[in-house]
């Protein structure tokens, strides 16, 4: 008797949660394996205080900036939500990326908490996308800016980042190019998977085609909304500086501009749980190259990532907080 589609879709994500779980550990252990635990712990308490407290004012000061690039985004669309709601849904959105085995999460709740002003889930669903792409196009932009700057072409093993991450960047940017300047030629493009529901299908490819039309036609708010993901992601490296600063690493701050990036990049590959061991791994291997030991990357990798866990908690809060309970639907 042929298994339950049901069935077989838990048990596929059950199994791929086992290998996540897999690799974040056995990646933990190996590291955790060449360093004297005792030793990591010892420097751990040694951290300053008042700079790490200068490090959670400039990851609110990050979260800020991500909430006016998501409303501007949603103005171009002609969405007008408040700026509170939207940094509640965001801080909501960060803890489910932070405390769920996925970071798929935390766009499911930013979609649903603007898919009733949008009018459209679909619509939601593509301005989370865009936000998306720009994040991810600044995340390479400054890492390939700062491997320039801090000439990672002379270092052994390291001669090649600086080219890879513009060309990197800028395949990115060839690629998104032509569904913005030619929203209905890309829809066109689409136009084939209308096979498997022609008619839900093809009003998904109608809308995404009208909200790329409109951000075609706001290019002003579309550099705004880059430059704001530049920024975004360079108070990222600020914050990571006074963490490492907190913690008495003698890191440069172009050299974190490298691998502070890198790291968020790597997280988003589906291979573990959060980016736990995969994480921690990049910085390793990052801080060898630069003479830096281990230990130190393991540091700034497990402490960032646990302030930073911590001020998401923010976002349990909220998501206890207000109210759950939608009495009309909201048209897909």
């Amino acid at each position: 008797m042929a298994a339950e589609p049901h069935t077989t879709s838990s048990t596929r994500r059950h199994l791929l949660l086992i290998v996540k779980i897999g690799v974040s550990v056995g990646l933990l252990w190996l590291l955790f394996s060449r360093i004297d635990a005792r030793r990591l712990w010892a420097s751990a308490r040694q951290a300053s205080v008042p700079w790490m407290l200068v490090a959670l004012v400039v990851y609110v000061v990050n979260v800020l900036a991500g909430t006016w690039r998501w409303q501007l985004l949603l103005t171009a669309q002609g969405i007008h939500v408040r700026s509170r709601l939207l940094l509640r849904s965001l801080l909501v959105a960060l803890f489910f990326n932070n405390f769920l085995p996925s970071n798929i999460g935390g766009d499911v709740i930013r979609i649903r908490d603007t898919a009733r002003p949008a009018g459209s889930k679909t619509l939601a669903a593509a301005v989370v996308l865009m936000d998306r792409v720009l994040g991810l196009m600044g995340l390479v932009l400054v890492a390939a800016f700062s491997a320039t700057i801090t000439g990672a072409s002379h270092r052994a093993g390291m001669q090649m980042w600086p080219v890879w991450l513009w060309a990197g960047f800028l395949a990115a940017a060839a690629a998104s190019a032509p569904a913005l300047l030619a929203p209905v030629g890309f829809g066109r493009l689409l136009q084939p998977l209308t096979v498997f529901h022609p008619q839900w299908v093809g009003e998904r490819i109608d809308t995404l085609i009208s909200v790329l039309a409109r951000f075609r036609d706001r290019p002003g708010t579309l550099a705004s909304c880059f430059g704001g993901a530049v920024f975004v992601q360079m108070s990222m490296v600020v914050f990571f500086f006074f963490v490492a600063y907190a913690l008495h690493l003698n890191l440069t701050f172009w050299d974190l501009a490298v691998i502070v990036p890198l790291s968020f990049i790597v997280q988003m590959l589906p291979v573990s749980v959060n980016g736990f061991g995969v994480r921690e791994a990049t910085y390793a291997f990052y801080f060898k190259s630069i003479g830096q030991p281990i230990e130190s990357a393991l540091l700034m990798s497990l402490v960032g990532t646990a302030l930073m866990m911590l001020f998401s908690i923010s976002g349990a809060a909220v998501w206890f907080s207000r109210e759950h309970h939608r009495t009309n639907p909201v048209p897909t």
